[in-house]
């Protein structure tokens, strides 16, 4: 059963299936892993259940972001083994209302995104930090490709695959998704190592991008790959 079983009617189920839409595209032979937004602004500085992390750090997914930096710490120690490139994205630092665009028109808590605070959240989780090596990628839109050098980044590496990991997965996710596989990357999202603020719009982003655009695959699945993998394939430097 999947994880967006119990939200969808009979009526989708049966449609989707018979339009043939969720074929598995499968791994290709070189990829890249992708770590979305995974800073404190959408964590908080400490598990704790997301009603009480709000009022801190308004775009928190409080305890969920948590479990999924836990996730994306086991994916980070496998793919580092066989020297995979690894993206994280985080927001810009902002300091003007131009500069972060039209995020504060659709939130009444937007200027809290103004001051220092903001700027210190976008540091990336402690546990999961870049290292020597990792790219670190300011970005000010949802997808991780837009106004970025990424897509350069990747085609010098020639990566044929993307492992995405972060959030949200109904926003910053999605977005990135959908650009990767317009790009014709394989895209696996993996699935304990995305989360959202809302249960409902988590399961069912989840359904659509494994409907059209990309594999949601497990966290074993995804580790497994990963070990198969030539040890030389990317080492001992990009």
């Amino acid at each position: 059963m999947a994880t967006w079983d119990d939200i969808l009617t009979e009526r989708d189920k049966e449609v989707f299936a018979k339009s043939g839409y969720g074929k598995r595209a499968g791994f290709g032979q070189r990829p890249a892993v992708l770590v979305i937004d995974m800073n404190y602004n959408f964590v908080g500085d400490k598990p704790e259940p997301i009603l009480k992390s709000i009022e801190r750090f308004r775009n928190s997914c409080g305890e969920e972001g948590w479990h999924g930096v836990h996730h994306i710490r086991e994916l980070l120690e496998a793919a580092r083994k066989k020297h995979l490139p690894t993206f994280y994205t985080t927001g810009h630092e902002g300091g003007s209302s131009v500069a972060f665009g039209r995020w504060h028109g659709k939130n009444r808590r937007g200027a809290e995104d103004m001051g220092e605070t903001w700027a210190k959240g976008n540091e990336i989780v402690a546990e999961i930090a870049p290292r020597d090596g990792d790219v670190v990628i300011r970005k000010q839109k949802p997808s991780a490709f837009f106004g970025t050098p990424l897509i350069a980044m990747l085609n010098e590496v020639h990566a044929d695959t993307v492992l995405v990991t972060g959030c949200t997965t109904s926003g910053c996710v999605r977005a990135s998704a959908i650009d990767a596989f317009s790009y014709n990357f394989r895209v696996c999202v993996i699935e304990e190592c995305v989360f959202d603020r809302g249960q409902a719009s988590h399961k069912i982003n989840l359904f659509d991008m494994n409907a059209k655009y990309a594999d949601v695959i497990l966290l074993n699945e995804a580790v497994e790959y990963i070990k198969r993998l030539p040890d030389t394939l990317y080492a001992p430097a990009l």
